[in-house]
């Protein structure tokens, strides 16, 4: 048939067969470019290397400026993309997250501090730290289980229910990096509010053997008397808190001291089960995951410019 338009046959292909044809396309107009494209490998690998070392260095000598840098960016970054893309759904869950968690860091840093502040910011950041962990879990089951195949039992289509899987882990992962860092900041703020440890290294206040570091409360009340009743955690320091501050304080804070004289606390010894250990290494996932979200688009866009100040495309 006479007047057959190639864009009419790309239509018609399936999008497996319409893929393998841009590809085609693209190798036919980068053929003969291989030493640009070695060039242009060697300048991405040593960009990655250098700014991993500027990175490491920063982040050894100004631990405070590094993460608020990168926290600045992982809240900023997301939302130029959102608005870009309109990515309306984000944008509401990001909006309800930061006016929340705006209201929980204002109150952290109220002077004098309220007795019940602490165990209000814990208590909303375990819970971000939770439903984070849970939503990144189903999203990475999300992404197997269409992998293996299962999704044609359930007549789901792959590409479906694959963008639910990597929607649900990145939701995961991205407010699972964000509660951790606003966290430290607030275990920062009433660390310092509450006054027990200073950088002098003694504590500007007395603590009382039935007094918590973390919330203020007595660890021990009576019957009639108002206070927290719960579990007590005794550290190797000596000092007494009740566990659900000391937990807060220590995997949802990251702090790995003792909240009255920063003795190193020994992780290992907090954990009841095998189960809350996963935590951890979730936690040390999200600290690789704020180094891709936060610092990788930077990094491709410094080479990025250099490419194009060498005239290589």
């Amino acid at each position: 048939m006479a007047g057959v338009h190639p864009q009419d046959d790309l239509l018609k292909m399936t999008h497996r067969e319409n893929w393998k044809v841009q590809h085609e396309r693209l190798h036919v107009k980068h053929r003969g470019h291989e030493a640009m494209h070695a060039e242009m490998v060697m300048i991405l690998i040593a960009t990655l290397v250098v700014a991993q070392i500027v990175l490491v260095q920063w982040k050894q000598r100004h631990h405070r400026s590094y993460n608020l840098v990168t926290l600045v960016q992982m809240w900023v970054v997301p939302l130029y993309f959102t608005i870009k893309l309109y990515w309306w759904r984000f944008l509401s869950m990001w909006s309800m997250f930061s006016v929340v968690t705006s209201y929980v860091i204002f109150r952290a840093t109220r002077k004098p501090l309220s007795c019940r502040t602490p165990r209000m910011v814990y208590k909303w950041f375990l819970l971000i730290y939770k439903l984070s962990y849970a939503v990144g879990v189903l999203g990475y089951l999300a992404i197997m289980f269409t992998m293996f195949g299962f999704n044609v039992f359930f007549r789901i289509k792959a590409e479906d229910s694959m963008d639910v899987g990597v929607i649900m882990l990145f939701y995961g992962l991205y407010y699972g990096v964000m509660g951790r860092d606003f966290a430290e900041i607030c275990s920062d703020y009433m660390a310092s509010t509450i006054g027990y440890y200073n950088k002098g290294g003694m504590p500007s206040r007395s603590l009382t053997d039935d007094i918590c570091a973390v919330c203020g409360q007595r660890i021990l009340v009576d019957v009639e008397e108002e206070g927290f009743i719960e579990d007590t955690y005794q550290l190797s320091c000596g000092h007494i808190f009740h566990e659900f501050c000391i937990r807060g304080w220590c995997i949802v804070g990251k702090k790995q001291t003792c909240p009255y004289c920063n003795e190193k606390v020994d992780m290992k010894k907090l954990m009841n089960n095998p189960w809350e250990k996963t935590h951890v290494l979730y936690g040390q996932l999200l600290d690789w995951l704020r180094y891709l979200v936060a610092w990788q688009p930077i990094i491709i866009g410094i080479v990025h410019g250099i490419n194009f100040s060498l005239g290589l495309e």
